[in-house]
């Protein structure tokens, strides 16, 4: 079993690999995946623990994972590369024409690990919630796990599938809201405040949970009570307070960075506050 410092210096090599994708592709989406660099590590490296050598579109007999904000793709494609869905050197395509490490993940390049096409907002809570129900079908007992952004929460189809979630009991689900606070045009209370998100989570009859998602050490402890809830009537939702930009000062909670690249003298300046832990690509 990972130890939490094995864990942290594994997202540690994460965030590098994330600054120097963007970097080398001048494209991309940095501050996102850096927040949630840790939460990522700790849900294949400690909770999932999948088989990267028997992944199938169909997930029978695993925990399933979807990112419904898909401008994270760099630091998931970095943690399916660590983790052994596909080779590291891979990652140096990032972004790149014709190539199957695109902006946002799509499924047409048949990429390992990866069973939806995502970035239009709004949708990812909403497939999760039917592969959760095909699982209860199946009478498969594993875990069904979604990832969404904090401002594509200002999308409604979330809402109904929250209201529909609660309302079948499709309690083999934990969805969790990677809540920064900022979204591409700025702080989400200018651009359209969320309100209390904990307390409308609750009222649509989700057991919520919170956590800091950059301590490792928390999100270890939370996902596995998350894991305690499941099979209770009532899915799961974790509020998870992140920096954007966690790991590198100039880039933490600062909405600029949503989707900017960095320059290669600033990915230099990125990456010398980053350690290099299991070696670059």
């Amino acid at each position: 079993m990972l130890s939490i410092q094995e864990l942290e210096n594994i997202a540690s090599q994460v965030r590098r690999d994330i600054i120097r994708m963007v970097n080398g592709a001048s494209s991309g989406h940095p501050g996102g995946p850096l927040g949630s660099a840790d939460f990522l590590v700790a849900l294949y490296f400690k909770i999932m623990k999948p088989d990267p050598k028997q992944f199938s579109m169909n997930g029978v007999g695993e925990d399933l994972f979807f990112l419904s904000n898909g401008h994270l793709s760099a630091g998931w494609y970095s943690v399916l590369a660590r983790y052994g869905y596909f080779n590291t050197s891979e990652l140096a395509t990032f972004r790149k024409l014709g190539t199957r490490l695109q902006g946002h993940p799509a499924t047409h390049e048949g990429l390992p690990g990866i069973r939806m096409s995502s970035g239009s907002l709004g949708q990812g809570l909403s497939v999760a919630i039917g592969a959760a129900l095909a699982k209860k079908m199946n009478h498969d007992e594993h875990l069904v796990y979604c990832l969404m952004g904090d401002g594509e929460l200002q999308e409604g189809q979330n809402w109904e599938a929250l209201m529909f979630a609660a309302g079948k009991k499709v309690d083999n689900l934990i969805a969790v809201v990677d809540y920064n606070g900022v979204q591409i045009d700025g702080p989400n209370d200018k651009v359209l405040p969320l309100g209390d998100l904990q307390a409308k989570f609750e009222a649509f009859d989700w057991t919520v949970l919170t956590m800091y998602g950059n301590d490792m050490t928390e999100v270890v402890d939370n996902m596995k009570k998350a894991q305690w809830y499941t099979g209770q009537g009532k899915p799961v939702m974790i509020v998870m307070r992140t920096h954007m930009g966690s790991g590198v000062d100039f880039m933490t909670d600062n909405h600029e960075w949503h989707g900017v690249f960095p320059t290669d003298e600033q990915a230099k300046a990125a990456l010398a506050q980053l350690a290099e832990t299991l070696g670059d690509y």
